[in-house]
């Protein structure tokens, strides 16, 4: 799909704390939701129907770390790990970049908008 993506704005639906991490995701996930979900909440863009993406994410972001584990621990090269790593990494990618997580999307113009002052984004140091 070529074009330009949509621009971000603050929505008066937005959601203003992070939620709780849910229960179910594993702790690899739960440490990415406590690390973005905060800065996300605090630029007012997602509503609770986002929520789903950013569980998403932190799955993906999860299952990452744990093959990554699970590579450093095998001897060999396992091929299914590495290609389950590759689709972990790229969906994670695609997320982010969904959610505004990267220094890419972040320097958009339409994510810039969003912010008064330049140092307000607690992402960018991510």
């Amino acid at each position: 799909m070529k074009g330009t993506k949509p621009r971000m704005s603050t929505t008066p639906e937005a959601i203003t704390r992070a939620p709780p991490v849910p229960s179910w995701l594993s702790e690899d996930a739960k440490a990415e939701w406590r690390r973005v979900m905060p800065a996300l909440a605090a630029r007012r863009i997602l509503t609770v129907a986002d929520i789903g993406s950013v569980e998403s994410y932190c799955v993906a972001v999860g299952r990452v770390r744990q093959i990554e584990r699970e590579i450093q621990k095998t001897d060999t090269l396992n091929g299914t790990l590495f290609r389950m790593q590759a689709s972990a990494i790229q969906t994670a990618r695609q997320l982010a970049s969904e959610l505004g997580l990267t220094p890419v999307s972040r320097s958009r113009p339409s994510v810039r908008d969003l912010e008064s002052d330049p140092d307000a984004d607690p992402l960018v140091d991510i």
